[in-house]
């Protein structure tokens, strides 16, 4: 039997993974992880709303991580279609802030929210 949290976890695994093909190698010194809440000390930027991610740049010796929060993400999906959307879109967003590039750009399927 698999967990909420275990296919969150392979949500976040797949959405990456999708994205490897196109970075290549730059995308190897990346880490994912997936945590439950974000931190109660948010960053400046970060005061309009619950971040749904992190990306933490690499730093000597350690790697560049991107950290996705699983229980605002769910709280945000009606069913496993919107979440596994949101989950892609949040990995995008993110892996793009990382490499300095538009969420489009990356992943053409990106869901702007624009209707």
């Amino acid at each position: 039997m698999v967990t909420r949290r275990q296919q969150f976890d392979d949500l976040v695994l797949d959405s990456a993974a999708r994205l490897e093909a196109r970075l290549g190698p730059r995308f190897e010194q990346v880490e994912f992880a997936v945590e439950d809440v974000p931190t109660t000390d948010p960053a400046p930027w970060e005061r309009d709303g619950v971040p749904l991610g992190r990306v933490f740049p690499s730093h000597g010796r350690q790697p560049a991580r991107i950290v996705i929060y699983r229980r605002p993400i769910e709280a945000r999906a009606q069913d496993q279609r919107e979440l596994t959307a949101i989950v892609g879109d949040v990995v995008v967003e993110q892996v793009a802030a990382l490499f300095g590039m538009a969420p489009g750009d990356l992943d053409p399927r990106y869901d702007t929210g624009d209707d």
